[in-house]
């Protein structure tokens, strides 16, 4: 496949999950895995990340590689960082020389104040205005970041037995970006995604997750949010 692939130009895009070892990112390579995406594992040790998409692969029949972070991005136009926040300003770093203009960044990470060794019910502040803003902050010049998957549960992804049912906001200062975006995590059965609008926005999207985890935490479950009298169509296009 091209490593200048349009997603929306194939049913079988190429998928870079950086930080495709952790909990959200392995709970995202299996779901898409499973819908018949290439998904490639980024890891710091390229032979963890082969480890671990030797046993995505086998649990979900999908086509699974595993590589360096530096070599995964290189292999789609879009591509999701996964890690935690107190790993996000490394990755971004560490990543500057292999991103390139053109590229579609998918930030995931939320400033949960367990970074600092708080709650995970808690966020800290962000001096950009949100992990999102920070991230593109940090990023090349040309490379977009796009906010997106802070409400879905890991754990509730890892298991291919559950039926998922939730929305999810995508945050973005452009349209066509947010776009790429949603077709690749609309692949995921389930998922519907949603347009919250410009990336400041993320600041408020981001604040949904500790109190996704403090709901989760007293009622003992993976629970996600729906919008409800949402309009037919498609609010990207």
């Amino acid at each position: 496949m091209s490593e200048n692939q349009n997603p929306e130009e194939s049913s079988s895009p190429t998928i870079p999950v950086i930080g495709g070892t952790g909990a959200l990112g392995s709970g995202l390579a299996k779901r898409w895995a499973r819908s018949g995406a290439r998904v490639v594992i980024g890891s710091r040790d390229a032979g963890r990340a082969g480890d671990a998409a030797a046993r995505i692969a086998e649990e979900t029949g999908g086509e699974v590689v595993g590589m360096s972070n530096e070599d995964a991005v290189a292999e789609a136009d879009v591509v999701f960082l996964t890690v935690p926040f107190r790993n996000q300003s490394e990755y971004m770093t560490n990543l500057k020389g292999a991103l390139r203009e053109g590229q579609i960044l998918v930030d995931c990470s939320v400033p949960l104040a367990a970074a600092i060794s708080g709650k995970a019910t808690r966020t800290i502040g962000v001096w950009q205005g949100s992990a999102a803003q920070q991230a593109q902050e940090m990023a090349p010049d040309g490379v977009t970041v796009v906010s997106a998957l802070h409400t879905v549960s890991a754990p509730g992804l890892a298991d291919l037995e559950k039926t998922l049912g939730e929305d999810v906001p995508i945050c973005g200062d452009r349209k066509v970006d947010k776009a790429k975006v949603a077709r690749l995590i609309e692949m995921i059965d389930g998922l519907r995604p949603v347009n919250a609008g410009s990336l400041e926005t993320s600041r408020i999207v981001e604040q949904l997750t500790p109190l996704l985890i403090s709901i989760n935490i007293r009622y003992k479950t993976h629970a996600g949010i729906e919008f409800t009298g949402l309009p037919e169509g498609d609010p990207f296009s």
